[in-house]
């Protein structure tokens, strides 16, 4: 770089250099953010497929959820679709994630809106019916905001990836989720909307 009329050599080259080191500490900065997000991102998506039965069950779910999304027009005509919504009612997140029962983790989506939580399995479960057979339907759990007590964030101390959701309704029920891909991000969420409740 040549020195403009007027700089000493030493002034222009120092601020060349200045400007250099600033790039390259902005630059760094930002591929540190990134590095720290894409890791965080791999372990939830390592944590959420771990706590799968089979990956290959895990990858059909995900596929057949996908479809469905894709199907149906996008992730908010699918909350639409799942459950009846009030006059006003928006879609704040929804998250990919499991539902804790006492059968095993259930995988599917969590919603949540400026008027509820609500999960569905991304596939379907069998039951039997009340006449003895077996059918298919999706789990679902639908907590209003009002009926929400308090929620909470938990890790497991012998395997801290592992991160958990408790929500405690009212009346004493709680629903714990687990397995999510972007942890922080969701709580951030549910946060909120229970406060606006």
């Amino acid at each position: 770089m040549q020195p403009k009329s007027g700089d000493s050599p030493t002034t222009c080259s120092f601020k060349y250099v200045c400007r250099i080191q600033d790039n390259e500490d902005s630059v760094t900065n930002r591929m540190n953010k990134l590095g720290k997000k894409g890791d965080n991102f791999a372990h939830g998506i390592r944590e959420h497929v771990r706590l799968g039965p089979k990956i290959s069950e895990t990858v059909k779910g995900k596929l057949s959820m996908g479809a469905r999304i894709l199907q149906v027009g996008g992730v908010e005509k699918v909350f639409k679709q799942l459950f009846s919504l009030r006059e006003g009612e928006k879609l704040f997140k929804a998250s990919q994630c499991y539902l804790s029962t006492t059968a095993g983790p259930i995988a599917g989506l969590l919603f949540i809106s400026t008027d509820k939580v609500a999960f569905c399995s991304e596939r379907s479960i069998k039951l039997s019916s009340s006449k003895g057979e077996l059918v298919r339907i999706h789990y679902k759990v639908m907590i209003p905001l009002r009926k929400i007590k308090r929620a909470n964030q938990s890790v497991n101390v012998k395997r801290p990836s592992e991160k958990y959701i408790e929500i405690v309704t009212v009346d004493d029920f709680d629903f714990w989720f687990m397995g999510f891909l972007k942890y922080h991000k969701t709580f951030k969420y549910l946060q909120q909307a229970i406060s606006q409740a």
